[in-house]
């Protein structure tokens, strides 16, 4: 079975490269008073922001259970996610196909060129870095599973978000390094400008898909498929079970609830039967270390 990776180490990954790349457009920015350059470096701190939100959705899925939320905050990290998409989405990908649009129509030439490929060589860099970090810990969860059926599969939200901006960004560095080299070669800005819009595009298909995740664990997913079944062979091995009739699971951030409807092997008496479950609930979670809550039902038939 898969390990649960750090979503933490990869979200600091992708921080600190963030902010070292929004430091060196911003310094790019003032020397040239380049206003595209200074709308890069607002740009990269913005997606510091994303990764900011993503710690505080990771620090309010912790809190404790309440009377209000008796399945405690698990659910808040899919919510902040989803904000994240929603950001990458308006910030990163619209803003970056107006800026597109906007130099097609006013033909606007390369500021400081050279100074441009510096810094989206050093970006390149950073992010590779960053999607090292990432994979790194995209390996432990994934197991023998491809990166798509991983991304299909996987619980953890917050692990999407960042695998998926570090591709995007990675890939909009490159293309746009491109673009940079075309424009340089050429003397037509157009290049410039088809790259902005072309890195937009980009990062409006990743944070469509980024959001199309998040939101089914925002409504309610179950496990994953293996941990699913996983859990039902530890209760057909219980020698209290007779029979699983139903599994119901939901997935809670980290934490997992599970509803269990199975016939027990003994029932003597009332107290016995409680026992029997006690010591099936308690040998499921300490199997299962993500399961927090267990409702258990027993019946004689489904």
């Amino acid at each position: 079975m898969s390990h649960q990776a750090d979503s933490l180490k990869s979200i600091f990954f992708a921080l600190g490269a963030n902010a070292a790349i929004a430091a060196a457009k911003l310094f790019a920015a003032v020397h040239t008073g380049s206003n595209s350059m200074l709308a890069e470096a607002i740009h990269s701190f913005a997606d510091c922001g994303n990764q900011g939100l993503l710690i505080l959705g990771l620090k309010r899925a912790k809190r404790p259970p309440s009377p209000d939320f008796p399945l405690g905050y698990g659910k808040a990290i899919y919510f902040w996610s989803f904000i994240v998409a929603l950001i990458l989405f308006s910030m990163g990908g619209l803003f970056s196909i107006y800026e597109g649009i906007h130099k097609l129509e006013a033909h606007e030439g390369l500021e400081s060129p050279w100074l441009a490929v510096g810094i989206l060589v050093f970006g390149i860099a950073m992010e590779s870095v960053s999607l090292y970090g990432c994979l790194r810990e995209v390996n432990k969860a994934r197991g023998g599973r491809g990166l798509w059926r991983w991304f299909r599969d996987t619980r953890q939200s917050e692990l999407i978000v960042v695998l998926g901006e570090d591709v995007a960004a990675l890939a909009g560095l490159v293309f746009a390094l491109a673009a940079v080299g075309l424009t340089m070669a050429t003397g037509d800005p157009v290049y410039d400008a088809a790259g902005s819009i072309g890195i937009g595009a980009l990062l409006v298909l990743v944070a469509v898909g980024i959001g199309a995740e998040v939101s089914g664990l925002l409504i309610g997913q179950s496990v994953e498929s293996e941990v699913k079944q996983a859990i039902h062979d530890h209760l057909d091995k219980c020698e209290e079970v007779a029979q699983v009739f139903n599994l119901i699971t939901l997935q809670l951030g980290s934490d997992v609830m599970v509803a269990v409807k199975a016939k027990m092997r003994r029932a003597a008496g009332v107290n016995e039967m409680i026992a029997d479950i006690n010591r099936c609930e308690a040998g499921l979670k300490t199997a299962f270390p993500q399961v927090k809550w267990v409702f258990f039902e027993p019946d004689a038939d489904d």
